[in-house]
C-alpha cells in the first residue's frame, strides 16, 4: 500500500454569531470541527484535542548585586481557566477500517466534530497586554506511526460580559480640584476645576459626555483637556508592574487669565477597546477618565473619573434621559395595563329602579329617629358623586397655616 499525505489539517469553529468570529462566554457550548485532507490512504494511531484557557504573567528585571555582578530576575504567575482533553480517533475506537490497530482515512476530505463546554465560573475576558496575556485555544494532534505528530491550534475569544446596566454603573461620577500657583514670592489666583460625567460603565463605540467648568484666576493662560487611559496592572510573586496607556482625547480652547470656561455636554468617543478586566487575580485592565488643566511651567491640575468599559450596552428604558412617565407606560405595557385608570361606571348603569324601591326600611326605626335618621333617609338612595380626576373642592378655604413672611417655603 501506498501511503497517502496530509495536505491540510486545521482546526474549525461553529460560531455562534453573524459576523463569523468565534466568540464565546462562560457556560457556551464551543463545538467545532478538525478537518483533514489527505492524498492517497493514511494510517493514523490517534486523534485528539486539548482544549485550554490560561492567564499568564510575564516579565524580568535586572538587579545589581554588586559593583560588578548583575543578574536577571523573572517574574512569572499562571492561572487556568479551562483543560479539557477529548480523544476523536483511538485504537478503541470500533472502526471497519481499522488495521492491525490502525485506523484507515481515505484520501479525500474528512470532518471530525467535537464539543465542550466553558467552566460556568467567571472567566477572565481574552487580552493581550504587554506583560501578559488571556488566551483560550484549541489544539489537535495527528499521530501518525514512524511520523513526527501534526499539530494544529487555533484560538477563541471569550468574553466575561459586564452590564452597565446596573446601579453601580450607572451612578454619576463628579469631582472638584482647585490648585494656587506660586512662583517665588508671588502668588497667583486659583485655578479650579469642576467635571461630571453622566454614568460610570460604558461600552466601545458610545461617546462620553462631559460637563466641566474651569475657571482661571491666575496670571497664566491655561488649556483644559480630557483623556481616557487604560491602565494595565500584572501581578507576580508579590510583585506589581503597571503599564497606563492613552485611549482617546480632545483639547479645549486656550483659557485667558480671568476666564471662565464651560463645557455642556462635550463629547469624547471610545474607540475600540477590550472591556475591563476586574474578576482576574493577576492582571486587572480598569480604565479612568482625566478630565485636567495643562497649566505651562506646572504641575497640571487632574481630575480622575473612573470608568468600567463593558460588554452589554445601555438599555434604552435605563437611560438617565428618558422620562419617568415613558417608562412608567412601558412598565403598564408589559403588565397588560391602561396608561390611565378608567372611570367607574355610572350609577344608574349598576342598581335599577326596582332594585332601589325594594330596598327595606330598617325595622328598628324608632330607635334611630332624629337628625341622625333625617340624614340617613336623604342621601340612603342618592348616587354617589360623578367621578372626576380634577378636584371640583379644591382646599381654598382652609385656613393658612402660620408662617412668618420673611420664611424660606424650601425650609
Amino acid at each position: 500500500m501506498v501511503l497517502g499525505k496530509v495536505k491540510n489539517f486545521f482546526v474549525s469553529y461553529d460560531c455562534l454569531n453573524d459576523s463569523n468570529v468565534p466568540v464565546f462566554a462562560s457556560g457556551d457550548v464551543v463545538s467545532g470541527r478538525v478537518i483533514v485532507e489527505v492524498t492517497g490512504e493514511i494510517r493514523v494511531k490517534s486523534m485528539n484535542i486539548h482544549a485550554k484557557g490560561l492567564a499568564k504573567v510575564r516579565w524580568t528585571e535586572s538587579r545589581n548585586a554588586g559593583s560588578n555582578t548583575a543578574y536577571t530576575q523573572n517574574f512569572t504567575e499562571e492561572v487556568e481557566y479551562l483543560n479539557h482533553k477529548d480523544v476523536l480517533i483511538g485504537r478503541d475506537r470500533d472502526d471497519d477500517n481499522c488495521d492491525d490497530g490502525f485506523t484507515i482515512i481515505h484520501s479525500g476530505r474528512h470532518e471530525f466534530p467535537f464539543s465542550l463546554e466553558l467552566p460556568q465560573m467567571p472567566l477572565a475576558t481574552s487580552f493581550e497586554g504587554k506583560h501578559g496575556s488571556v488566551q483560550y485555544w484549541v489544539k489537535a494532534e495527528l499521530h501518525r506511526p514512524w511520523l513526527l505528530p501534526m499539530k494544529a491550534k487555533k484560538e477563541f475569544t471569550v468574553f466575561e460580559h459586564i452590564d452597565i446596566n446596573t446601579p453601580l454603573l450607572l451612578s454619576p461620577q463628579a469631582g472638584t480640584k482647585d490648585k494656587t500657583l506660586c512662583c517665588w514670592f508671588c502668588t497667583s489666583g486659583p485655578i479650579s476645576l469642576s467635571a461630571k460625567i453622566e454614568r460610570k460603565g460604558y461600552t466601545p463605540g458610545e461617546s462620553i459626555q462631559i460637563f466641566a467648568e474651569i475657571e482661571n484666576c491666575s496670571s497664566r493662560v491655561v488649556v483644559p483637556k480630557a483623556a481616557i487611559y487604560q491602565t494595565q496592572t500584572f501581578f507576580a510573586k508579590g510583585k506589581v508592574k503597571e503599564i497606563k496607556q492613552l485611549v482617546a482625547n480632545l483639547r479645549g480652547d486656550p483659557l485667558p487669565s480671568g476666564k471662565t470656561e464651560t463645557w455642556d455636554s462635550k463629547k469624547l468617543k471610545i474607540p475600540p477597546i477590550s472591556p475591563s478586566i476586574l474578576d482576574c487575580s493577576i492582571i486587572r485592565v480598569e480604565y479612568s477618565l482625566m478630565v485636567y488643566v495643562d497649566i505651562p511651567r506646572a504641575v497640571n491640575l487632574t481630575l480622575n473619573l473612573p470608568l468600567v468599559i463593558g460588554t452589554i450596552p445601555l438599555h434604552s428604558f435605563g437611560s438617565r434621559t428618558s422620562s419617568v412617565s415613558s417608562q412608567c407606560s412601558m412598565a403598564m405595557s408589559w403588565l397588560g395595563l391602561p396608561e390611565r385608570p378608567e372611570a367607574p361606571p355610572n350609577y344608574s348603569e349598576v342598581i335599577t329602579d326596582e332594585q332601589r324601591h325594594n330596598l327595606e326600611f330598617p325595622t328598628a326605626r324608632d330607635e334611630i329617629e332624629g337628625p341622625l335618621y333625617a340624614y340617613i333617609h336623604e342621601f340612603r338612595y342618592q348616587p354617589p358623586p360623578l367621578y372626576s380626576e380634577i378636584d371640583p373642592h379644591p382646599e381654598e378655604d382652609c385656613a393658612p397655616m402660620d408662617r412668618r413672611p420673611d420664611t424660606c417655603p424650601s425650609r
